[in-house]
Formats: structure tokens, C-alpha cells, sequence
């Protein structure tokens, strides 16, 4: 059964449910994944975004996900300054992205602690998005479920360790897409789940041989901001 956000479209602030809303679900979804705060951010834009991005609100939109805020949130106007409040520093810059949706953006972040995420991801229209690369690998999943990204080595049994581990803890896979470069080199892994999947879980999976590295977008997120 369809919901009612994908019948009528977002609730938003802004001109623009791809411009706007859109954009700033994807500012939302790289803090996210980031794990924290965000004080750096280069944000490349393409396409469509960087033609009339300005003109829809996209630049603020843009700032306002990656400080946390949802699509309905009365501050997105006002995002430069929300972002100088909260000592967050920001560049725009155009970029030509190769076979990219017309309204894309590649964030690079660097959060309170040093950590860094690069993402690039895309408004698919009526507020929904897609999240095409994490960390220069490819990815496609768009935030409707708990999502884990696993980037490991090629080794016989990672994978079923991750899912033994997630079944062990009644966390139920709603879908998984695995890609690697070579045999035995780096690849990666997309796996979508209907239940939570707790930070202990995560942090296990991370300590796994040949794991390099575990991003994990929680829907609660979301969810929380929301009520």
C-alpha cells in the first residue's frame, strides 16, 4: 500500500519537492551516514542543480539536511545562518558528473572528529532520492529501509558472517546488492533490513576480518525529527 508522502508529495518548505525537498533529504541522509556533526562541507553541483538550483532554494536546502533539519522545518530559509550559528562551513562549486541525473550533488564532509564521507546522490522528483555513490564506490538505495554498507575485502564467508550475525539477532533482510571491482580485491556490499540494526551490531560487523569499513543510515533518524 502506497503512503501517503508518495500520494500528495512532501511536506515542505520551498518551491521545489526535487529542488527543494529532495535536497534537503539528501543533506539529511550524508549527515547521517556521517555519524555526526558536520563543520566542513563541499558541495558539487550538477546539472539541473547548479543551472536553477539557487533560484529553487536548492544551495540552503542543501545546508539545512546536512544540519539535521527535515523538509517541513520553517528554518530552511534561513540556513546560511543556522549553519553560522552552528560553525559549519560550506562551498559550492559546479561540476560535469558522467551518466548523473540532471539533479545531482556530490557532498564532501568532514564531521567534528575528522571523519570524512563523500556521497553523491540524486532528487528522483516528488521528494524521494537516490544515493548513487558512497566513498567513490557505487550504491543505489533511496532511505525507505535501515541500510547497512559494508565495504570489505573479496573473502570467502565475509558476507555470511554478516548475515548469520544479523539473522542471530532476528534482523530480517529485505534486500542485499553486492558489487566488486575484481576477485579478491574491494567490494562492497548493500544491505537493506526491516528491523534496526543496534550500534553493537554495527561495531561487531566492523571488527570482522577483511571488513574495511560499515556506514549505517538508521530510519529512526528520521522518524525521531519527525514526531
Amino acid at each position: 500500500m502506497p503512503d501517503i508522502f508518495n500520494i500528495l508529495g512532501p511536506i515542505m518548505v520551498g518551491p521545489s519537492s526535487s529542488h527543494t525537498a529532495g535536497a534537503v533529504r539528501i543533506g539529511k541522509m550524508a549527515r547521517i551516514l556521517l555519524g555526526e556533526p558536520v563543520r566542513e562541507a563541499v558541495l558539487l553541483l550538477h546539472g539541473s542543480f547548479a543551472e536553477t538550483g539557487r533560484g529553487h532554494g536548492t544551495d540552503r536546502a542543501l545546508i539545512s539536511g546536512l544540519l539535521g533539519m527535515n523538509p517541513d522545518d520553517l528554518r530552511i530559509p534561513f540556513a546560511f545562518d543556522e549553519a553560522e550559528k552552528a560553525g559549519l562551513q560550506y562551498t559550492f562549486k559546479n561540476v560535469e558528473l558522467r551518466n548523473a541525473n540532471p539533479n545531482s550533488v556530490v557532498l564532501q564532509l568532514t564531521g567534528e572528529t575528522g571523519k570524512k564521507l563523500e556521497m553523491q546522490a540524486s532528487s528522483i522528483g516528488g521528494g524521494a532520492i537516490m544515493v548513487n555513490e558512497l566513498d567513490g564506490i557505487t550504491v543505489e538505495f533511496d532511505g525507505h529501509y535501515n541500510t547497512l554498507v559494508i565495504n570489505h575485502l573479496d573473502e570467502f564467508g565475509t558476507i555470511a558472517e554478516v548475515t548469520r550475525l544479523l539473522s542471530n539477532y532476528r534482523v530480517n533482510i529485505a534486500h542485499m546488492k553486492l558489487s566488486r571491482h575484481k576477485k579478491g580485491g574491494e567490494a562492497l556490499v548493500v544491505i537493506e533490513t526491516d528491523q534496526t540494526v543496534e550500534d553493537r551490531l554495527v561495531e561487531w560487523i566492523s571488527q570482522f576480518p577483511g571488513v574495511r569499513r560499515v556506514t549505517y543510515y538508521d530510519k529512526r533518524e528520521e522518524e525521531r525529527d519527525r514526531a
